[in-house]
């Protein structure tokens, strides 16, 4: 009898699920390298072609053990990958609930009812667990080899169908790229994949397809096909796959009987049709486009119709836009004006309006907007000027969920259907929902999921929190929620923070939004940290100064409306999602539950991950400009930071807010707050070109315009400052300043200080923007009239001006000269000093007076045109300049 593995330490053991794939062996590989020490044990069969493979290539690179050699009463730390259901790790179930055992998981599967947890829970959604696995190794440095990269590549593939799968995401694409980079040799990655089929495995696909019947499942054309062979076959899952593929099929089941047991394996290329919940109505699992279960207790035949019964059950149905829309469509045209079409909204008692010119949807215009705009006083406006005119549309045999995702995903009150281009009728809200929730056109009920339909508001966000976050940030935010659940409250971290944590950034800036009183929970919560408070009893909003320099800035949920464009906002306690509501773009509208029973849930309400993942920034609102102009620089600055693009209706309604004139309503200090953010930015080149396309440089004065000299000048200005910082020099700079000034560099010195009094230019920095702006110009034009003046000259020229200001003029230098004199000046003349002091004068026999500021002076001068440069030098320079002065000056 062989001897069980054990260790006085307990033992380390990476294992998998049942019929392992090549995804699961590139994750217990790539486990492996993540703890060395681990043993490496199948918990069950694998799948024929991973044996194959296994006992031909593979071995030598696990520590790999049979299970029956193991002693699992000696396991201490349990490491599972490519899955968490317990009912697929064989004999390691037994052991689950054990006392003591450690257990890390790193899976990519949905969440299943007998899932098993572990301390360490890694869980991604990602269209191959070794994606998940790989991304650790680089991020911790492991080195793996071209074989270790090839096997990973092996299971990436598999699982993503070489990236083809729906399932497939930007993470599965860059595993791709590391592990090319670590040389996995694609040849041999795609030899095991396309392989030839056997003999045996010819005839159980002919049965395959010889026993295939076709069911109309709510509209959904669904292949099932059953086979029974006396002993098991392997390799099931490629044929059925192949079976698809042949027949170009959307949705396949097979049931396959072999020995004591019934197999089903899944595959759906349809969202109405989600496989993974058919195979856990079995007691198996996957994905919603591939998964499978193993049966007991039942015949072939009464496993096919559980499974038809369960289909009916969960197959969405399909129905069309035709027979859902409304008609004839009740529409303006866009020259109406707002007050008119806020009439026809009353008239007919709807909230939307279609928006028509010679049968052509222009766009749509709601209730909502329109009593806003109203609000502001612009009932003469026409219509066209504040309609949505990014908007979805479908064709009359568009599918329900084609309506679902354009009406609710897309936050669009009315659909309109569409037919060779013409108005044919309009789907609305409450259409939807008629059709989802109850009785509808004929009679039909239709069966909706709530959990489905907001899957994209909510979903967990903790593990991914603590990956980015320091420990200290993450203990902090669950810290945050305990106070708040203390307090009755609910708090969230909100806005820029959660979504820099979406775009992989560092951001340290915290915020928290509180439904309850936020004033008082930042007093608690300063408290209990040993930080102050400074609160704003007007706005319900507080900062916490923490001891360690870290700041969180604390509001209460609110809701603002603003009384008259360009107005400062009236504010009122409102909720988390009317609090998201008055943000500025959609993409700041992610928030994470602190709560301790929801925390590090993420909330969506406005569609941010979306708007996220298509690089898109858009208004919540169409009134959104006309209510706070400052938006518009904010869009910029953030379109340029993050490389995203400007909406097509926010590009429209910011060329409509600068057509009507709002942001020439914006007051100076406002401008300028919102313009020094954008100068701050790494490279605000980008954003000021922008901000000349849409015509807000002269908002800012007339004459400054966006040309080529302004372009080379801002690219010089990155450049010198780039060259400033390399040099590690002790005086900083105000990078906006410098910007600042390549901005404005048209002005005159009266315009220069015009406009900084306009805009609210601090006293501190107005001289640098007039009088020592001029000042740098005319030193630019006396430099090219003296060839070659001495050091000491360049010295009292230049010594006046700011480093901010001697950055600037060498970017605007053309001449190479000047640059080089400049940077001299930087480096060697402005931190020259003379080493004789008082003291030394003193001892020469020099009386205290005048006297010694003029030698000093002199001094510096000799030692900046060369004439002196050790302390002798200079004790000579003077007594021989001064020799009837000493003792008696």
């Amino acid at each position: 009898m062989e001897e069980k593995r054990s260790s006085s330490n307990g033992l380390v053991v990476i294992t998998t699920h049942v019929n392992a794939d090549f995804d699961a062996l590139a994750s217990m590989l790539a486990a492996q390298k993540i703890y060395p020490d681990a043993l490496v044990v199948f918990a069950g069969s694998q799948e024929r072609s991973l044996r194959n493979f296994f006992v031909d290539s593979a071995i030598y690179l696990l520590n790999w053990v049979r299970i029956k050699k193991i002693d699992l009463d000696a396991v201490r730390r349990l490491i599972v990958v490519d899955t968490r259901q317990k009912g697929r790790i064989g004999k390691f179930a037994d052991i689950i609930d054990r006392p003591g055992l450690d257990i890390h998981i790193y899976d990519h599967h949905p969440p299943m009812s007998d899932d098993i947890r572990g301390s360490l829970e890694v869980i991604e959604k990602t269209g191959a667990n070794i994606t998940i696995l790989s991304r650790i190794l680089r991020e911790k440095g492991i080195e793996i080899t071209s074989e270790e990269a090839t096997i990973m590549a092996l299971g990436l593939y598999e699982d993503t169908g070489s990236f083809t799968f729906s399932s497939t995401t930007e993470d599965d694409l860059r595993a791709g790229a590391y592990l090319l980079s670590k040389g996995a040799n694609l040849k041999t990655v795609s030899d095991l994949l396309i392989r030839e089929l056997e003999p045996h495995q010819v005839t159980v696909l002919n049965e395959m397809i010889q026993s295939a019947a076709h069911y109309l499942i709510n509209g959904i054309d669904i292949v099932i096909t059953t086979i029974s062979f006396e002993s098991y076959i392997a390799d099931l899952a490629v044929l059925v796959h192949k079976f698809r593929d042949m027949d170009n099929i959307d949705v396949l089941f097979m049931l396959a009987r072999m020995e004591d047991r019934i197999y089903l394996i899944g595959r759906s290329g349809l969202s109405e049709v989600d496989a993974g919940a058919i195979a856990a109505a079995f007691g198996g699992g996957g994905h919603p486009f591939a998964a499978s279960a193993s049966i007991k207790g039942y015949t072939l035949a009464q496993a096919e119709e559980k499974l038809i019964a369960f289909l009916e059950k969960q197959v969405r149905p399909r129905w069309t836009a035709r027979e859902l829309m409304s008609a004839p469509v009740i529409h303006v045209g866009p020259n109406v004006t707002l007050d008119d079409a806020n009439e026809a909204l009353t008239r007919y008692n709807i909230n939307v309006l279609i928006v028509m010119e010679k049968d052509t949807v222009m766009g749509m215009i709601s209730r909502q907007i329109l009593e806003r705009a109203l609000h502001h006083g612009l009932k003469a406006v026409p219509v066209r000027e504040y309609m949505v005119t990014d908007f979805s549309s479908i064709a009359p045999a568009g599918l329900l969920p084609e309506i679902q995702e354009k009406i609710i995903q897309n936050k669009q009150r009315l659909l309109p259907v569409l037919e060779n281009s013409k108005v044919a009728g309009v789907i609305t809200r409450t259409d939807l929902l008629n059709a989802m929730v109850g009785d509808s056109k004929g009679g039909i009920q239709y069966s909706f999921d709530t959990k489905h339909r907001f899957k994209n508001k909510r979903r967990r966000f903790s593990t991914f929190m603590k990956q980015r976050l320091t420990c200290e940030m993450f203990q902090m935010l669950k810290d945050i929620g305990e106070i708040a659940d203390h307090l009755g409250y609910r708090a969230y971290a909100v806005g820029g923070f959660v979504r820099d944590l979406y775009l992989y950034r560092e951001n340290l800036d915290v915020d928290i939004v509180i439904e309850g009183d936020g004033i008082r929970f930042a007093k608690k919560f300063a408290k209990e940290y040993g930080g102050r408070v400074r609160s704003h009893e007007k706005f319900g909003t507080a900062v916490v100064v923490l001891s360690n320099t870290l700041k969180v800035d604390v509001a209460t949920a609110r809701i603002e409306y603003y009384k008259a464009p360009a107005s400062m906002p009236t504010v009122e306690i409102g909720s988390i999602k009317l609090d998201l509501y008055r943000r500025d773009f959609t993409i700041n509208t992610l928030a994470v539950s602190l709560n301790r029973e929801e925390f590090g849930t993420l909330i969506d309400f406005f569609r941010a991950q979306q708007d996220i993942k298509d690089k898109t920034i858009r208004v919540l609102h169409n009134l959104s400009f006309v209510e706070d102009p400052t938006r518009v620089f904010r869009a910029i600055r953030f379109e340029q930071r993050f490389g995203f693009k400007i909406g097509k209706l926010t590009s429209n309604l910011i060329e409509n807010a600068v057509r009507m004139g709002f942001l020439k309503k914006l007051t100076g200090r406002r401008l300028f707050t919102e313009l020094r953010l954008i100068l701050e930015e790494d490279d605000p080149l980008l954003a000021v070109s922008r901000m000349d396309k849409y015509g807000l440089l002269h908002i800012i004065h007339p004459k400054i315009s966006f040309n080529d000299k302004m372009k080379r000048l801002f690219v010089n200005i990155k450049g010198v400052m780039s060259w400033y910082d390399l040099l590690f020099l002790e005086e900083s700079y105000k990078k906006w300043v410098i910007y600042l000034l390549g901005l404005i560099f048209s002005l005159d010195e009266k315009e220069s200080g015009e406009l900084c009094s306009r805009i609210g230019v601090s006293e501190r920095y107005r001289d640098f923007f007039s009088r020592e702006k001029g000042m740098g110009a005319t030193f630019l034009r006396w430099f090219m009239l003296h060839a070659d003046p001495p050091n000491s000259v360049l010295y009292a020229k230049l010594r006046p001006f700011s480093v901010e200001t001697l950055l600037y003029l060498m970017a605007r230098a053309e001449n190479e000269k000047a640059r080089m004199i400049i940077s001299t000046y930087f480096t060697r003349l402005r931190p020259m000093e003379i080493l004789l002091n008082g003291k030394d004068l003193k001892a020469m026999g020099f009386k205290p007076g005048p006297v010694y500021r003029e030698i000093f002076r002199t001094l510096l001068d000799a030692r900046l045109n060369g004439h002196v440069k050790t302390k002798e030098d200079e004790f000579g320079f003077v007594r021989k300049k001064w020799k009837n002065k000493e003792s008696g000056n």
